[in-house]
């Protein structure tokens, strides 16, 4: 997939996360775990409560390799989105377009997927349906971690291209992935296409549960890259990185770790949910830390995001 991008595009490009993505990707988690054993803790946790939720027709159309209906997956139109307002998207679908992309799907049960297209308004409302048990039952009490994690790579990402541009963010993002400084290129099964972008810009959204591979959209839908996230072998870890013991007896267990997981700039609340504390002890530590000169603030958007100072660098790694 090639898409050829005007200077204008480049200067629109936007990072998002989607729990609606993230979702529906997790689907094929559970048909193929063995292609993504850094999520078994998981599927251990999630297998057993499947039994009554009546999947069969979201794993028909959901298969676990090749295309998988846009419909379902709609690009996030903030940064920061909704599951519930994505949910809304998807009910929201035209029952024409919803027909034509089950179309296209290679099914390992195509009458399911005859069936949906058959009625497509009353198929959208069943997935729909679906997605909200499968989301309540399966994923809402994880989430919390899965966005973290993302959000973590958004804020480094964002860094990378404010420091070195478009050439730097790409080269980091993904091997598949590549900038010749007029066209990006992104190597995907099954796909030759070169298009120009249509005038939005593009979206990049990370993704845990697509991990390792890369995704596009593309019109009718905003231009958007789906891309592995960074770290994702410590989604399921327990618990925050360990305090050294001598840096814990300086300042003391709870900001010794907050200053360990400052390597990556973070928010208040993404720190509280990594650490298993209070927002409001965050805060504190945060306020000590930065009396101190070891982590400053700056703001992005609506959030404060902390990062280690030099100093706290030098203090936390001091070996670097």
């Amino acid at each position: 997939m090639t898409w050829v991008m005007k200077p204008e595009d480049v200067a629109r490009i936007r990072f998002a996360f989607s729990p609606m993505w993230e979702l529906v990707a997790s689907l094929r988690t559970l048909r193929d775990p063995a292609r993504q054993s850094v999520h078994l803790p998981w599927v251990k946790a999630v297998r057993p409560r499947l039994a009554d939720l009546g999947l069969a027709e979201l794993f028909a159309l959901v298969p676990p390799t090749g295309y998988l209906p846009d419909f379902l997956t709609p690009p996030p139109e903030t940064p920061l989105a909704d599951f519930a307002e994505e949910l809304e998207r998807v009910r929201r679908t035209p029952p024409a377009q919803a027909a034509d992309e089950a179309g296209r799907v290679v099914s390992e049960d195509p009458a399911a997927v005859e069936r949906f297209r058959s009625d497509p308004a009353a198929g959208v409302a069943r997935m729909a349906g679906a997605l909200l048990a499968y989301w309540e039952a399966c994923f809402a009490e994880f989430w919390p971690r899965v966005y973290a994690l993302l959000e973590r790579d958004v804020l480094r990402k964002s860094r990378q291209l404010a420091r070195g541009g478009a050439r730097e963010l790409f080269a980091g993002l993904d091997p598949s992935v590549s900038w010749t400084g007029e066209r990006l290129v992104v190597e995907r099964p099954w796909i030759c296409s070169v298009d120009g972008l249509h005038g939005d810009g593009l979206l990049l959204v990370p993704t845990a549960f697509y991990w390792p591979s890369t995704a596009v959209l593309s019109a009718p839908y905003q231009s958007t890259l789906i891309y592995p996230v960074q770290g994702v072998g410590t989604l399921w870890e327990e618990g925050p990185p360990p305090a050294p013991g001598a840096l814990a007896a300086l300042i003391g267990r709870s900001r010794a770790q907050i200053l360990l997981a400052l390597a990556e700039p973070s928010t208040t609340s993404s720190l509280a949910r990594r650490m298993a504390l209070t927002p409001g002890a965050v805060s504190q530590h945060l306020g000590v830390l930065r009396g101190s000169g070891l982590a400053v603030g700056m703001r992005v958007g609506k959030d404060v995001v902390y990062r280690r100072t030099p100093t706290g660098d030098a203090l936390a790694c001091p070996t670097s």
